[in-house]
């Protein structure tokens, strides 16, 4: 499909989705990079610019904050750009944040966030020294439901021009929303897990979330399996 054409239909979405919300239209900011492809071809909506001159963890932070692209922003109480170290060993980037990230402004700090800690900790990595931890969007989807693909869109440069800038040695993705944010594809995490992958040339792996480590207990041996190959990488 041209870009042009997706353009349209993006446009076209956008008028019907403010529609059924109220009528109201809203600003969306920047449209997506509807050129963008993934490993097997297919369009991958991504915001466009990925690294930028005079970029920093701040300036980023600060856009992040003002940023009113998509409806998550409404009801957020803090967006959550990330946190770690401006010259980190690795980077891990999960979803999205959920209500004690919401009400903290900081990444990973409810119980699935501790057992990251732990995780990371396992394997010589924290998020004060070596680490960078970041999610796909910025602000909290309503209920923790899964980030909508135009949201995803509307967010996912930020997390780009971070990897862009902070120059990590190896991705972390955790969880199946962060791995097909990069990726592409619709394979789940059983299917991406455990292999090496390539995210314009830093090396990534997909692990399972932590909070699917905490609802059931037979991901932690595969979990551990896959930050032992992390570690080795590094």
């Amino acid at each position: 499909m041209e870009s042009v054409e997706r353009r349209e239909i993006w446009e076209s979405l956008s008028v019907v989705e403010d529609y059924l919300d109220g009528g109201a239209r809203r600003d969306r900011g920047p449209l997506p990079d509807f050129e963008a492809t993934s490993a097997k071809g297919a369009p991958v909506m991504v915001a466009a610019g990925a690294a930028r001159s005079g970029d920093s963890l701040e300036l980023i932070a600060s856009e992040i904050v003002a940023c009113h692209a998509c409806r998550l922003c409404e009801k957020r109480a803090h967006p959550v750009p990330g946190q770690g170290p401006s010259s980190p060993m690795a980077m891990v980037v999960g979803e999205g944040p959920g209500a004690e990230e919401d009400a903290k402004g900081l990444p990973f700090v409810g119980p699935a966030g501790k057992l990251l800690d732990k995780m990371l900790t396992s394997i010589g990595l924290g998020r004060d020294t070596n680490c960078f931890i970041a999610n796909v969007v910025k602000c909290r989807p309503p209920m923790n439901r899964d980030p909508a693909p135009d949201e995803q869109a509307a967010c996912i440069g930020f997390l780009r021009r971070q990897i862009a800038l902070l120059g990590p040695k190896a991705l972390l993705c955790v969880g199946r929303i962060a791995a097909q944010a990069l990726l592409g594809g619709s394979e789940g995490v059983g299917k991406l897990r455990g292999t090496w992958r390539d995210f314009e040339g830093l090396p990534l792996l997909v692990t399972y979330h932590p909070s699917a480590l905490l609802r059931d207990d037979t991901y932690k041996r595969p979990a551990w399996e896959d930050l032992k190959k992390f570690r080795e990488r590094l």
